[in-house]
C-alpha cells in the first residue's frame, strides 16, 4: 500500500474507535453495558444489524463467491424479509415485554431451567465458532498487504477487539457501526466504479454486463427445485426464512441489538428496514465481484490469487508449464470475448459463438485448477481453495492510492463490529444465563459489571484460537452460515414452541431440541441434502418431538 492508504486506514480506524468509545463513555451499568439502557432509536439498531451481518466476510468472500459461482447466492437471502415481518409481529414484543437481557431468559420463564441452559450452551458453541470464522477474514487482508502470517494478524485483531469491546459495550458497538455503514456503502460505489472503469476503452459497461451474463454470472434465480442444490429460489425462500427466524429471533448477538430499543415500534422498524434494504445491498456486494470476473477477462490476473502461495509455485520447476497453459488460455479467452462483443455490435451473434467462448472459460479454469493442484503439490495438502483472495487481488493491485486505504479501512472495521458485536452477545448469555442464574445469583450490579467483562476477554481469546483454522475453509461467507445452520434448526424450533404451542411442557421443549439437533447433524452426517434445509428440517423435528412428548406426558399424567 501506498503511504496515502496507510493515512486513510489508521485515520478512519482511530475515528471509529475514538468515536465509539465516546458514544459509550457512560456505560457504568450492566444496563447500559449489555442494552445501552434500552436508549437506542432505530436507525442506529438497524444499521448495527446490518453493519454485523456486513462483517469482514461479506466484502472478502461474497465477491470472491460471485466471481467463481455467480450472482445467485443471492437467493439466500429472499426468505429474510419475510422472516423480518414475522418477528417483528412476534419476538420483538413478546421479548420487550417479558424485560429480558438474553432471549434465553425468557425459555425459562415459559419453560424451566435446564431447557434455558441448553439452548445457552447451544448458542455459546455456534456463536462462538462463527467469531472465529469473522475474527480470520481480517488475517487474510494482513497478510496479503503485509506479508504476515494469518497467527500473527489474528492475535493482533483480536486484541483491538477485545480492547475496543470491552471498553465501550454495546452503545460503543452500535454507534461506531452507524458511521460504519455510511463508509461500507461509499466504499461498494468506488470498488464499482473503479471494476468497470479499469476495462479496455472499447469495452463499455453494457458489454461488461453482457459478457457476465453470458457465462451465467448474472443468473441471480434458479427456479429448480432440488434438495441437493445449495442455491435456489426455494431453498432461499424457505430455507433461507428459516434461518433468517433462528438468525433474528433466537441468535442473542442479533436479539441483543433491537433488546436495546427505546420501545418496541423502534426495534421493529430497525428490522423492517433490514428487511428493505438488506437484499439490494447484497445484490450490490455480489455484482461487484461478477465485474470484477469480466475485468479479469482483460486484464490477466495471477494463477493463484494467494499471492503467499503463488511466490512458493514459481519456484517450482513445474510451474513454468502450468504458466504457459494459463497464459494461453487467458489470451484465447480474451479474443474470444472480444470477438463475441463485436459480434453483439454487428448483431451477427450465433450459438456456436457463445458456445466457443464459454469452452475457452473451460480452458481457462483447468488451467487455474492445474495450478491449485500445483499448490497442494508444494504444500503437502488437499484442497487448496483461493476464493477469499478474489477481491483483496484486486483491490490492492488495480485501485487507486487512497481508495486502497478506504476499502481496506471498511474491512477492518467490519470485522471489528461483527466480531465485537459477537463478543459481547457472547459475553451477555456467558454472565447472565450461566455465571448469575447458576453461580452468583445475588451479587452487586458492579460485580456482574466486571464479570461481563472478564466474559468478553475470554470469548476474545476464544475466537482468535479458532480462527487459527480459518484458512481449512473454502468460501468464508458460506462456512459461517454452514456452522448457524447446524444449529439455529433447533434453536428456532424451541421459540416456536415456546411462543405458539401453550401446551407444550418443559419436558417436550427439552427433549424437542436434542431431536432436533439429531436430525440435523444426521443429515450432515448420511445426506447431500443443502445445508439451508437443516433449518427447516430441525425445526420441524423440534416441533413433531415437543408435541409428541408433551401429549403422551399429558395422557400419563393427566392434569
Amino acid at each position: 500500500m501506498k503511504p496515502l492508504d496507510w493515512v486513510v486506514l489508521f485515520g478512519w480506524l482511530t475515528f471509529l474507535v475514538s468515536y465509539g468509545l465516546w458514544r459509550g463513555r457512560k456505560s457504568g451499568t450492566v444496563n447500559d453495558y449489555l442494552l445501552a439502557g434500552r436508549t437506542m432509536p432505530w436507525y442506529a439498531m438497524g444499521l448495527s444489524i446490518m453493519a454485523t451481518q456486513a462483517s469482514a466476510i461479506t466484502f472478502i468472500s461474497t465477491t470472491g463467491q460471485s466471481y467463481v459461482d455467480g450472482m445467485r447466492f443471492v437467493q439466500f437471502y429472499f426468505g429474510l424479509p419475510v422472516a423480518m415481518v414475522i418477528l417483528s409481529a412476534t419476538a420483538v414484543p413478546i421479548f420487550h415485554r417479558a424485560k429480558v437481557y438474553t432471549a434465553y431468559e425468557y425459555l425459562e420463564n415459559r419453560f424451566d431451567a435446564k431447557t434455558r441452559a441448553l439452548v445457552s450452551g447451544i448458542f455459546l458453541i455456534q456463536r462462538g465458532l462463527a467469531a472465529g470464522l469473522a475474527l480470520y477474514a481480517p488475517a487474510v487482508v494482513l497478510s496479503v498487504i503485509l506479508g504476515w502470517s494469518d497467527q500473527t494478524t489474528t492475535i493482533l485483531m483480536g486484541s483491538l477487539v477485545v480492547l475496543y469491546t470491552t471498553t465501550g459495550g454495546i452503545k460503543a458497538i452500535t454507534w461506531a457501526d452507524v458511521q460504519q455503514m455510511a463508509v461500507i456503502f461509499v466504499a461498494l460505489i468506488l470498488a464499482l466504479f473503479m471494476a468497470i472503469h479499469l476495462m479496455p476503452q472499447q469495452v463499455s459497461f453494457l458489454d461488461a454486463v453482457t459478457l457476465a451474463g453470458a457465462f451465467g454470472k448474472l443468473k441471480a434465480v434458479d427456479t429448480n427445485f432440488d434438495w441437493n442444490n445449495r442455491y435456489n429460489l426455494w431453498s432461499g425462500l424457505i430455507g433461507g426464512m428459516f434461518l433468517a427466524l433462528a438468525y433474528f429471533g433466537c441468535d442473542q448477538s442479533q436479539v441483543q441489538r433491537y433488546l436495546t430499543g427505546k420501545s418496541v415500534a423502534q426495534s421493529r422498524l430497525s428490522l423492517l428496514f433490514n428487511a428493505v434494504a438488506k437484499i439490494p445491498m447484497q445484490f450490490f456486494i455480489l455484482f461487484i465481484g461478477a465485474m470484477v470476473f469480466v475485468l479479469f477477462m482483460f486484464v490477466k490476473p495471477p494463477v493463484i490469487f494467494h499471492p503467499v502461495e503463488m511466490g512458493r509455485i514459481t519456484q517450482s520447476t513445474e510451474f513454468k508449464p502450468v504458466e504457459d497453459r494459463y497464459n494461453a488460455a487467458f489470451e484465447a479467452r480474451k479474443q474470444a470475448a472480444q470477438h463475441y462483443l463485436d459480434a453483439k455490435h454487428r448483431g451477427e451473434t450465433l450459438p456456436a459463438d457463445l458456445e466457443a467462448l464459454r469452452s475457452t472459460q473451460k480452458a481457462f479454469d483447468t488451467a487455474r485448477q492445474d495450478g491449485a493442484k500445483l499448490v497442494d503439490k508444494v504444500r503437502g495438502s488437499s484442497g487448496f481453495n483461493d476464493t477469499n483472495y478474489i477481491f483483496l487481488s484486486f483491490v490492492t493491485n488495480y485501485l487507486p492510492a487512497g481508495v486502497v486505504g478506504l476499502i481496506i479501512a471498511v474491512i477492518f472495521s467490519a470485522a471489528m463490529s461483527a466480531v465485537s458485536g459477537e463478543i459481547n452477545s457472547l459475553a451477555t448469555v456467558t454472565v447472565i444465563d450461566v455465571y448469575k442464574r447458576h453461580f452468583r445469583k445475588s451479587a452487586t450490579d458492579r460485580h456482574y459489571l466486571w464479570a461481563s467483562r472478564i466474559a468478553t476477554v475470554f470469548w476474545g481469546v476464544y475466537a482468535v484460537i479458532f480462527a487459527g483454522r480459518g484458512g481449512g475453509f473454502g468460501a468464508l461467507i458460506e462456512a459461517v452460515n454452514m456452522i448457524g445452520s447446524l444449529f439455529y434448526g433447533g434453536m428456532l424450533g424451541v421459540f416456536v414452541l415456546a411462543f405458539f404451542f401453550p401446551k407444550v411442557g418443559a419436558n417436550g421443549a427439552f427433549v424437542g431440541v436434542l431431536a432436533g439437533e439429531a436430525a440435523i447433524f444426521a443429515a450432515n452426517r448420511f445426506t447431500s441434502i443443502s445445508f439451508l434445509w437443516y433449518n427447516v428440517i430441525g425445526c420441524l423435528v423440534v416441533l413433531a418431538t415437543g408435541v409428541l412428548v408433551s401429549k403422551i406426558e399429558t395422557a400419563k399424567y393427566p392434569r
